[in-house]
């Protein structure tokens, strides 16, 4: 079945009544920065699809289901700070998935941040951030949300063997070496979202 083709803008008063204020409301936390969104050359406010269900994730409110439709593509974010590596995991997404939209981000907090921001469809974590470990970030997932909507992939150069039962407890999905190289581990990523879009 195809997926429905929802509108990818929304006006004011749309996101009014889905967020149950009014639109003088929706049109003042975007002119302030809460609620992203951009005006049209009328001067008309409108907000994207997928920013509104970011929104009403970051606030653990209930995403509609015309929402929750509305992304085309798969959004994977990853988190990995070795520039080397990252930019050639991007690079070989791009030839071998390209019907992924990738966001890539060096550190945990900036992760953290990310994975707020877009509700991703899969997050791929390196094992050792330079600021906090793939347990420390997969543990502040279901701090702040009570519930890991997003799978976790972990991509390490290696790890104690305590840090791996500890990312296995916590629902992580698969963990894979990266000397086992890019065609591993992005079947591995296909595999995650497969099971994520079955679901």
């Amino acid at each position: 079945m195809a997926p429905t083709k929802t509108k990818r803008y929304w006006g004011t008063q749309r996101v009014a009544r889905v967020l149950q204020v009014t639109p003088a409301t929706v049109a003042s936390w975007i002119d302030q920065g809460h609620l992203k969104g951009h005006r049209t050359p009328t001067g008309r406010r409108r907000v994207a699809s997928a920013d509104l269900a970011a929104f009403l994730h970051a606030h653990g409110m209930a995403v509609p289901n015309e929402l929750q439709a509305a992304r085309e593509r798969p959004v994977v974010v990853l988190v990995e700070d070795d520039p080397g590596y990252l930019k050639a995991l991007v690079r070989t997404l791009e030839r071998e998935a390209p019907e992924v939209d990738v966001v890539e981000t060096s550190t945990g907090v900036d992760g953290l941040l990310e994975i707020g921001r877009v509700s991703p469809d899969l997050v791929v974590l390196d094992y050792a951030l330079p600021d906090l470990n793939a347990v420390q970030v997969v543990e502040r997932l279901l701090d702040t949300s009570k519930r890991l909507t997003a799978p976790v992939m972990i991509v390490t150069g290696g790890m104690p063997a305590a840090a791996e039962n500890d990312l296995r407890r916590l629902g992580v999905r698969a963990i894979v070496n990266k000397v086992d190289g890019m065609g591993v581990v992005i079947e591995a990523m296909r595999r995650v979202l497969q099971s994520r879009m079955v679901a």
